[in-house]
């Protein structure tokens, strides 16, 4: 009466082979986050010629760790364009608001002095 050809309720309508070919590349995506670890933690010892370097590469290698995660182990590689319209306008506001405090970080109204932000 069971026909093997139907899924059943249990699989959700995967096959093994679907399921092996994900978990594959979860597995590759987790062994390019340890590596990104083991290159984050090795670069610690490398002394860059400024700190503006060492924040560019420590960034650079933390945006590629950040989209890995995101896109594979949070889906979002497969969604749809609402997501990343959203995601978009997210960065562009967090850059512009970033812009916005260091530039204004010099600024101070007329007739005023400069304080040491910390006073003990």
């Amino acid at each position: 009466m069971s026909d093997s050809s139907h899924s059943t309720p249990h699989s959700g309508g995967h096959d093994d082979h679907d399921i092996a070919s994900h978990i594959k590349t979860y597995l590759i995506v987790f062994g390019a986050l340890l590596v990104g670890t083991v290159i984050t933690v090795g670069l610690y010892y490398v002394h860059f010629e400024s700190m503006a370097v060492t924040i560019a590469v420590a960034l650079f290698i933390a945006s590629i760790k950040a989209f890995l995660v995101a896109g594979y182990f949070m889906h979002l590689l497969s969604e749809k364009k609402l997501i990343y319209s959203v995601l978009a306008v997210t960065g562009i506001f967090f850059f512009a608001l970033g812009a916005l405090t260091i530039w204004s970080s010099n600024d101070t109204p007329k007739n005023t002095e400069m304080k040491a932000p910390y006073v003990s």
